[in-house]
Parts: structure tokens; sequence; C-alpha cells
């Protein structure tokens, strides 16, 4: 497919803020905090080409193309890439004064989050041309579906279930560790076999999250996975989870990062004396 450029209307942009200083990180979100779910190690199968200059946000596999989302005032796209080759197929700009975020599919309709605007910008799945966008309080991390609600983080500890048809909040969890401490910075999302997949920003952990309790059932430890060109940059974190549900394949990749990621997890978990 030739590349094409869609426009988001002009109506659209608001005036620009000061981008506000980074959020601390809490301790429970950190390895030093012990507990007995268990951390799962990972096993890479292959490795794709991935734009090292794509602040990834969000990442869909939807017949085999991957659909992703970049970050980044005045770089922030929406972004059709053909998964062997890592190349552009098919994009659409946003205005410069939005930071993208999370994206999923559902539905034959594309959406978009975005960070500080309260923006879900709705595409057509095939030509990815835009079609309207919803309102929502907060600030728009991560986006993914159950096959009924669409499933969002706002960076805090709470998951959003939202209606698709007008955004509207559904209920919510409050995602903890089995001893209650919360854990925040929830990013990118993916809904993989009945759990809710999450990275955790400024983390190379991904959490296994049941969707009923908010409890992390498990955790995955992608940390031996970043790639030495970005090691020590703060901002190339880990972020981008990916589920083909027909191929039963597991992508991920980062903010910045030049590689893709198939990883398999591994059937059983890593010593007592690695839990979170």
């Amino acid at each position: 497919m030739s590349i094409r450029h869609f426009a988001i209307p002009a109506v659209l942009l608001f005036a620009a803020g000061a981008v506000p200083a980074a959020f601390l990180l809490s301790d429970p979100n950190t390895p030093a905090q012990q507990s007995r779910v268990p951390i799962y190690g990972v096993k890479v199968i292959s490795k794709f080409k991935h734009d090292p200059k794509a602040f990834s946000q969000g990442l869909v596999i939807d017949d085999g193309a991957l659909i992703e989302g970049t970050g980044q005032r005045g770089e922030s796209q929406l972004r059709k890439v053909e998964l062997r080759t890592g190349k552009v197929q098919n994009f659409v700009k946003l205005p410069s004064t939005i930071f993208g975020e999370g994206v999923t599919v559902f539905n034959d309709k594309i959406y978009q989050l975005t960070w500080e605007r309260g923006l879900c910008y709705v595409y057509d799945r095939r030509t990815m041309v835009y079609q309207k966008y919803h309102r929502y309080t907060g600030e728009g991390w991560g986006l993914t579906h159950n096959g009924k609600q669409l499933i969002m983080s706002d960076g805090s500890n709470v998951i959003r279930f939202i209606d698709p048809a007008n955004f509207t909040t559904q209920r919510t969890i409050r995602v903890t560790r089995d001893n209650g401490i919360p854990v925040k910075d929830l990013n990118e999302l993916e809904f993989i076999n009945g759990l809710i997949y999450a990275n955790i920003w400024h983390s190379d952990y991904i959490a296994r999250i049941d969707p009923a309790t908010g409890r992390v059932k498990s955790w995955l430890d992608l940390s031996p996975l970043k790639p030495n060109s970005v090691r020590g940059v703060e901002e190339a974190v880990l972020n981008g989870i990916a589920w083909d549900a027909k191929a039963k394949k597991l992508y991920v990749t980062g903010k910045d990062w030049p590689t893709l990621f198939e990883i398999e997890i591994n059937k059983t978990p890593k010593g007592r004396n690695r839990r979170r």
C-alpha cells in the first residue's frame, strides 16, 4: 500500500500548554517491593526492524499488520506498518499540539487516545480515514478492548471499562498487588486470554492483571530485551504490547527502540527470591 497522509480537522486544535514534569515513580512499582506474585521470564522467538524514531505509545496486530500509535508533539502519528520489514505503509499525522497515546482496533474502527487533550480519535480500520472523536476526562495512556468494552489506563492505578459507542465509563478497577499496594503508572495495555497486560512506565516489567478484581496475577520480566543503543536514555522505555490472536504470537517493543520482538513466556516462574 502506498503511504497516504490524512489530516485531523483543525477544529480539534487546542492551545499548547507546558509539558508537566515527569511523574516520580512510587516504590510499589520497583522490584524491591516483594510479594507472592510470580515473575516469569521470556524467550525471544524473532526480531524485526522497528523505527528508532517511533516513540511507541500503542501497538496492535490487525490482519497480520502492525498498527502503531506514536507520541511527542509535532511527531505523533497513527501508522500501519509491515511487520516483517518495519516499513510504514500508511499513516495519519496528528496536529502539532497533540501528543498521541494508546491505540486499539475494535469493530472495524481504530481508536487512538491523546495524552492531555481528553480526545479519542476514531478512524476507519481499513482506510485509516479519520471519522470522529470522543471526549473523556483526565489523561489518556493505554487502550485495548475485551470484545465488548474499550479498556483504558490514565497513568494511575485505575483502569476504566468504556462503552465504545459514547465513551462513557461503565466501571473501573484499581490495580493492586496481592498485598493491596497500588500499582501506579499503568501505561500501554493489551487484553490477552482473559487478562489485561500492562506496561509500567519507567519499568522493565509487564503486569498481568485480573480484569474482575484488579489484582496483579503475575509479572513478566523483559529487562534483558532493552537494546544497548537506548540503555541510559530516560524515556526510551519498554512500551508496546501486541497480541496476534490468530497466530497466537506476542510482540513487544519500546519508545524509540530499533527492534520489535516476538516473545514467548517461560512456562515456569523465576526463583522465589525474584518476586515482585
